[in-house]
């Protein structure tokens, strides 16, 4: 059955938090929609750090905006937004979530308690995992609804206002507390790398004694956890409540540097887009080179296929082989020729 409840939520707070983002920049500019664009980039996250449903947006914001009516359009710097306006932003998106919500069934509004609550469901097994996936509960086995084990290692943490730019409202929150200069990037990739990070870190991984699972948390909560213990067949149920849904794109792209944005190409470096000029004379020259697949292999997995590890000399790629058979047969070759190296065939020295 597909999971319409959980989808559902992520639609509508897609476009929301950015609109209301970019309200918030405008405003600190001075100007309105209909002279200045922001921008934004979006990475939606199933996940959280127990391995557990947690569906979150993680924005990359311009930290300015581009005026629309000058040529080349005039970027102007705004300072970084307040806690006091942060926190009208958040009982903005949660309310709009709220409203949309209801609009869309999926909410039932109480009105003697003034909050929304989920509609029941029918009970159908991907939604229970989902359920019990965000409720940190055991999906499947004979501990089904109880609460995960969790390991406390650390001496609690008090809660503190020691965090920047953080705004919190009917259960919503709302962090704006790292930003990046314009020369920094080392940290600006670093930033990427976090929040594009995968759903799974194969190093947290354990297997304990009694064969379950242990996974370290990357950050201790603030009770002091620092490790979650799962059953392997509890594993296998919160893997499939994190994988989604076919043809659902996690990365949005917004203001500024949408695909179909008619300022795209004047502002990024490449000039790509769908306002992009026509002929190629009058088209700029792109100043990033896209990795080959050899230097990808080298950069994500520390596979060398440029440098022999023989003599030292630089690989090329000289045909694809995809038919079994003649892949089978070099493999072969290659396996008897290093036995014949191994014998006292010494390879040549390098260039």
């Amino acid at each position: 059955m597909r999971p319409a409840g959980v989808w559902v939520l992520a639609s509508a707070l897609r476009e929301l938090p950015c609109g209301e983002a970019g309200r918030v920049q405008l405003q600190a500019a001075g100007l309105s929609r209909a002279g200045a664009e922001t921008g934004a980039v979006t990475l939606i996250q199933r996940f959280g750090s127990a391995l557990n449903l947690n569906i979150h947006f993680h924005m990359l914001f311009l930290d300015g905006v581009y005026f629309t009516g000058t040529e080349p359009p005039v970027f102007r710097r705004v300072a970084p937004p307040s806690t006091a306006e942060l926190q009208a932003v958040v009982h903005r998106i949660a309310e709009r979530v709220g409203w949309a919500l209801e609009r869309r069934g999926v909410l039932v509004r109480d009105d003697e308690n003034s909050d929304l609550a989920l509609d029941p469901a029918d009970g159908a097994t991907m939604n229970d995992m989902l359920g019990h996936s965000i409720t940190y509960r055991v999906a499947v086995g004979p501990r089904t609804g109880e609460k995960v084990f969790t390991l406390q290692t650390v001496t609690p943490q008090l809660a503190g206002e020691d965090e920047k730019r953080v705004a919190q409202a009917s259960g919503f929150s709302l962090h704006a507390g790292v930003e990046t200069e314009a020369g920094e990037r080392s940290k600006r990739e670093r930033l990427c790398r976090y929040i594009a990070r995968p759903a799974v870190s194969s190093e947290r991984l354990a297997l304990t004694g009694q064969g379950n699972i242990r996974y370290a948390l990357q950050t201790p909560y603030r009770d002091g956890t620092t490790h979650v213990v799962f059953e392997p067949l509890d594993v296998l149920a919160r893997l499939a409540a994190l994988v989604p849904l076919p043809r659902v794109h996690l990365t949005r792209y917004h203001g500024v540097l949408a695909p179909h944005s008619r300022l795209r190409p004047r502002i990024t470096p490449a000039g790509r887009g769908s306002g992009a000029r026509s002929t190629a004379a009058e088209r700029p020259v792109a100043k990033h080179v896209a990795l080959r697949w050899m230097q990808r292999l080298k950069r994500v997995f520390a596979i060398d296929l440029e440098t022999c590890r023989r003599c030292g000399g630089r690989l090329e790629v000289i045909a694809s082989i995809e038919a079994p058979a003649v892949i089978e047969r070099l493999l072969a070759h290659l396996d008897r020729s290093d036995s014949a190296a191994e014998a006292g065939f010494a390879p040549r020295a390098p260039p």
